[in-house]
């Protein structure tokens, strides 16, 4: 069954990962899991926010960041896989992604993050943080969607 928008921010805001998709520079679509933040009303301008964080990269330049600033058209996608396919469902938002490398706004971010992710209140992002408006939800559920 198709999700309404309020049905597919209530799924993806209780997800735990999703997956950035950006475009690389030949065009072809690129994939990476993260770690994010829902903010904003239902019906609202709804706003992700994710983090370069601590976890172990060669660098905080990540490539994704001069996607994301060569090409800010984006989605992310969360999903929830069980054995049992009547409880599969998935979400997708399509945004446009801005990096920040500084200011309230990031700092923001990194408070919600925060709220979230346990990882981030003992060791907070210190690198950029990226802003993902949401132009628009979609989504698919098999069974019963979620009581909102």
């Amino acid at each position: 069954m198709r999700l309404t928008d309020e049905q597919c921010r209530v799924r993806f805001a209780g997800a735990r990962v999703a997956r950035l998709a950006t475009i690389a520079e030949d065009g072809s679509p690129r994939l990476v899991p993260i770690t994010f933040a829902v903010v904003g009303e239902v019906g609202a301008s709804d706003v992700v926010f994710s983090a370069v964080d601590h976890k172990p990269k060669s660098t905080a330049a990540l490539v994704r960041l001069r996607r994301i600033q060569r090409e800010p058209r984006v989605s992310l996608l969360t999903d929830a896989y069980v054995e049992d396919w009547a409880q599969l469902w998935w979400v997708r938002a399509d945004a446009h992604a801005e990096v920040l490398a500084s200011g309230a706004e990031r700092d923001t971010g990194i408070a919600f993050l925060q709220r979230k992710y346990e990882q981030y209140r003992s060791q907070p992002p210190v690198d950029a943080v990226i802003r993902f408006s949401v132009k628009g939800w979609s989504g698919w559920a098999a069974g019963e969607p979620l009581a909102t």
